[in-house]
């Protein structure tokens, strides 16, 4: 039968079935609406989970502090989302994404809000930045000029790591046209922030433990002890439980969305978390945080990982972090207080470095990634955070001060800051 009598004939059996033209038309509508909204969601569940991380990074840091510093710990990380949120809103998200949220609310409640909802999604992973930095200068850093610092690494120095890899200058990095592209064969990767959020973190938070200096104390008699193994457990285990929205749903939107993220996002938190049991001997504190190092090296190439390469960069990630903590805070009389360099700045930047090796199709990976690329990209995303993190820091130093004075760090941040203790009823 001709084309046209075909065609003809198939419009009249769906008039016969009273489908008629604006009949399918509003079935198209509707399927698109459905897609619509189901982004929306997909996008929705995946901030709320990074949000809830937050509750992660905030035991995480409660279980490792004194317990004289554990209010401060919960209210930092929850005024720092509060100041991230406002910073991101106005400066950082504009900045990276070209989209500004200040326009009549018309322009962007459109498919459901989705852009709102990207707005929410991202900014989880740039208020990472300050939540990172508050676990490496715990228990002696002043809570208000911190805060400072967190607010513009966020609205300036994060967003232009994000708009040049995943934002609107993407093309020079990121694009199948950019220079890396050109150069190397491959654009720089990194799916779900390896290097983008954790390195950067980690990077922008080395100076600021630097001058700082060590807690009073910290190396005048055997250790300072973590006040709560529970506590620090709880963390990261919200953390872990989190790290699949995190993960799985920088897809973007649920068409994209792929089991081979989750799969190897749990592959390289098993390994992270196997090897540091090995190495430090069952350490509690260091098996929890394994897991965490396996997750942080695992997002950036988590969409081409072969399930067995995730579990081994996780596990080198939680050899790295053991080995990397031990000798940083002993060694080198370093006092990060969480190991938040170690953890995510330079399991981060192993992770970056990773994709360019394990996700080549010689070792079973998607391929279309060059080490050239996530090597050159990682080295100038470190030197960038710690420029900018010890300019920042070492001004404030020397105008308003970054420390508690003496009498507030031995009497405690809770009292000193915040003016009550993390259990009140114990000193009546």
């Amino acid at each position: 039968m001709p084309k046209t009598k075909k065609v003809a004939a198939m419009v009249t059996f769906l008039a016969g079935l009273g489908l008629s033209g604006t009949a399918m038309a509003a079935d198209g509508d509707a399927a698109g609406e459905l897609a619509s909204s189901s982004n929306t969601l997909f996008i929705l569940l995946g901030a709320v989970m990074i949000l809830a991380m937050h509750g992660g990074f905030a035991f995480l840091e409660v279980g490792s502090v004194r317990r004289k510093n554990q209010v401060n710990a919960l209210n930092k990380i929850i005024c720092e989302w509060g100041f991230s949120t406002i910073v991101y809103f106005l400066i950082g998200y504009p900045l990276a994404r070209g989209v500004s949220l200040l326009v009549p609310v018309e322009e962007l409640a459109a498919d459901h809000g989705f852009e709102y909802v990207k707005f929410f999604l991202l900014l989880g992973f740039a208020a990472c930045i300050p939540a990172i930095i508050s676990g490496g200068v715990a228990e002696r850093a002043k809570f208000w000029t911190n805060s400072v610092a967190g607010a513009i690494f966020v609205g300036l120095v994060y967003p232009l790591i994000e708009g040049t890899t995943w934002g609107q200058f993407s093309n020079c990095l990121g694009g199948a046209d950019g220079w890396m592209a050109n150069t190397f064969g491959a654009p720089f990767h990194d799916f779900a922030g390896s290097v983008v959020v954790h390195a950067t973190g980690g990077w922008l938070a080395l100076p600021a433990i630097m001058l700082l200096g060590p807690r009073l104390k910290r190396y005048e008699t055997n250790s300072i002890k973590v006040s709560s193994i529970p506590f620090l457990a709880l963390g990261s285990w919200i953390l872990i439980v989190g790290w699949f929205g995190f993960n799985v749903m920088s897809a973007g939107n649920l068409s994209n969305v792929s089991g081979l993220v989750a799969i190897n996002s749990l592959m390289a938190m098993v390994g992270g978390t196997i090897a540091a049991m090995a190495i430090s001997k069952n350490d509690a504190g260091f098996v929890h945080n394994g897991a965490l190092a396996g997750l942080v090296a695992v997002c950036a190439g988590s969409d081409l990982y072969h399930p067995v390469c995730a579990a081994v960069v996780g596990a080198f990630a939680g050899g790295i972090f053991v080995f990397m903590f031990e000798n940083e805070t002993e060694k080198w009389r370093i006092d990060d207080v969480l190991g938040v360099w170690p953890l995510h700045g330079i399991c981060g930047a192993w992770g970056g470095i990773a994709a360019g090796i394990f996700g080549q199709k010689a070792l079973g990976g998607m391929g279309g990634v060059s080490f050239f690329s996530q090597l050159i990209v990682t080295l100038v995303v470190i030197v960038l955070c710690l420029a900018a993190s010890t300019l920042v820091y070492g001004l404030m130093k020397v105008t308003v001060g970054i420390r508690l004075s003496a009498h507030e760090e031995l009497r405690g941040s809770d009292l000193s800051v915040h003016m009550i203790e993390a259990n009140p009823e114990e000193a009546m």
